[in-house]
């Protein structure tokens, strides 16, 4: 594992760090990524040590953001999305953020966040992942038919092949359940499954269950069951310990947005967070502070 595996994007943020700290810290990213689907806690300690070694790099705090995001952490990952997006400057993390509210029951505020104009100037793919998390808050509320109009948008019509097809259909199937229409649930349920060629939702079982279709009972025993949904691998996940990831060296065919060598001492290896990213998150407690002197003044003013 190189950190090869990364976007260019986060390559081009590596650049700010020296080749050999970018290295290392590249290698933690990927590893967090590779491992998150087996192994939250190894994934954790890998973004943990990522963070560690480039705090004021946006792809890392929300690499960190993420896995806490996976693990339900929604305190720790809503603070890492704040300082990603105050260090980058980018709002493409709003629908996490609204999300992590959502989490923490706070749906006011994922609700005023949804509606922020920062939010109202999102890219196509964020804007409809933004309507589905708002979808799931209106559910939570109680109000099944806002989370279905709330859906109701040009994409769903569109949806075929594009990566957030089979998510949104998901999301609207789930909102017509809430309403009790339990036949057009079944339906778009089954266009997701059609959508959905990377497996990421249970829309097949979902169309069976609607359908009263056992699962356990069409695949047998439940040991068979179990083997058959989680055949075993030769090799397993790689295991990287901090060592070896801090020693790689990156090979002769380096990668074409490959950092060059810094004359910095800032950027030393094992540097921790520095300026830029602590005053990121000095912003973010004193956002949070406001937020809860907010909350706790509505309390006191609440006749209830």
């Amino acid at each position: 594992m190189t950190g090869k595996e990364l976007d260019r994007s986060v390559w081009q943020q590596l650049r700010t760090l020296s080749a050999e700290n970018a290295e290392g810290v590249a290698a933690h990213l990927a590893a967090a990524a590779i491992l998150l689907e087996d192994d939250e806690d190894r994934a954790l300690e890998h973004a943990e040590h990522a963070a560690r070694r480039a705090g004021r790099v946006p792809a890392v705090r929300e690499a960190l953001g993420l896995v806490r995001y996976r693990r339900g952490e929604f305190t720790d990952a809503l603070r890492e999305f704040k300082t990603a997006r105050r260090l980058s400057g980018s709002d493409h993390l709003l629908p996490y953020m609204v999300d992590c509210e959502r989490g923490l029951g706070r749906y006011d505020r994922a609700l005023d966040l949804a509606a922020s104009p920062e939010a109202k100037r999102l890219a196509q793919d964020d804007a409809i992942e933004l309507a589905i998390v708002v979808s799931g808050v209106r559910r939570d509320m109680g109000q099944p038919d806002a989370a279905l109009i709330g859906l109701r948008i040009p994409a769903l019509e569109k949806a075929g092949r594009q990566p957030w097809a089979s998510r949104l259909l998901y999301a609207y199937a789930e909102a017509l359940l809430a309403t009790g229409d339990e036949s057009a649930a079944r339906e778009y349920f089954a266009r997701s499954a059609s959508a959905d060629e990377d497996g990421l939702t249970d829309a097949y079982e979902r169309v069976a269950e609607l359908d009263g279709v056992d699962m356990l009972d069409l695949l047998g025993d439940e040991e068979d069951v179990d083997d058959l949904l989680t055949p075993e691998r030769p090799g397993g996940p790689v295991d990287l310990d901090d060592d070896e990831l801090d020693g790689q060296v990156m090979g002769d065919d380096t990668h074409e947005d490959e950092p060059e060598e810094s004359d910095g001492a800032e950027d030393d290896a094992y540097e921790k967070d520095d300026a830029y990213a602590e005053q990121a998150d000095d912003d973010v407690d004193a956002e949070e502070s406001d937020d809860d002197a907010t909350d706790e003044a509505d309390r006191d003013g609440d006749p209830s």
